[in-house]
C-alpha cells in the first residue's frame, strides 16, 4: 500500500473508532474527548489494514449502502422478536428446529461475514457453519417459516449483496 492508501486507511479507521468512542462513552468533557482522540489513533495506526485492505474507490457507495441496510436489519430484529414472542407464548409451541443449508453467490470476506452476522442477529436464526470459498451456510433456525425466508425468499441476501456491489447488476 502506498503513503497515500495508508494515509486514508489510518484517517478512515480513526473517524470510524472516534465516532464509536463518542457514540458508546457518552462523555463529552475534554478528558474523554481527549482520550478518545489518542485511544483512536493508536487503534487506527496499529490496526488500519484490518479495516482498509485496499483503496477501493466503491469505498464510500457501500458505506453509503451499508448505512441504508442497518435500518433495514433493525426491522428485520423487531420482527424476528415478535414471531419469536408469538411462538413462545403460543399454547400450542410451534416451534420445529431445522438445520438448513444453502449456498450464496456473495464471495467477499465482509459481505460473508454481513450475511452471517445478519442471520445471527435475528431471532430464531443463527449462523452455525459457513465456508466461505464456496458461499455456503449452515443456519439452525427456530421454525420451517424463518428457514424458508433465507431459503426461498433470499431478501437478506440480495440486500448484503447490495450492500457490497456483488452480483450481477453491481459488478
Amino acid at each position: 500500500m502506498n503513503q497515500k492508501g495508508k494515509f486514508f486507511a489510518i484517517s478512515l479507521t480513526f473517524c470510524l473508532m472516534f465516532l464509536f468512542w463518542i457514540l458508546l462513552s457518552g462523555m463529552w468533557d475534554l478528558f474523554h474527548l481527549l482520550s478518545g482522540v489518542i485511544c483512536s489513533g493508536i487503534v487506527a495506526f496499529i490496526s488500519h489494514d484490518l479495516l482498509v485492505k485496499h483503496k477501493d474507490e466503491k469505498l464510500v457507495a457501500k458505506t453509503i449502502r451499508l448505512f441504508r441496510y442497518i435500518p433495514w436489519e433493525f426491522w428485520q430484529i423487531v420482527l424476528a422478536n415478535i414471531d419469536v414472542l408469538c411462538r413462545v407464548l403460543h399454547p400450542k409451541m410451534p416451534i420445529d428446529p431445522c438445520v438448513i443449508e444453502f449456498e450464496t453467490p456473495l464471495r467477499g470476506d465482509f459481505s460473508i461475514v454481513t450475511l452471517a452476522n445478519s442471520i445471527t442477529l435475528t431471532p430464531g436464526t443463527i449462523t452455525i457453519r459457513v465456508e466461505p470459498e464456496r458461499g455456503k451456510f449452515w443456519v439452525h433456525a427456530l421454525a420451517k417459516e424463518p428457514a424458508d425466508a433465507l431459503l426461498v425468499d433470499g431478501t437478506m441476501q440480495r440486500k448484503v449483496a447490495d450492500v457490497f456491489m456483488e452480483g450481477e447488476g453491481n459488478r
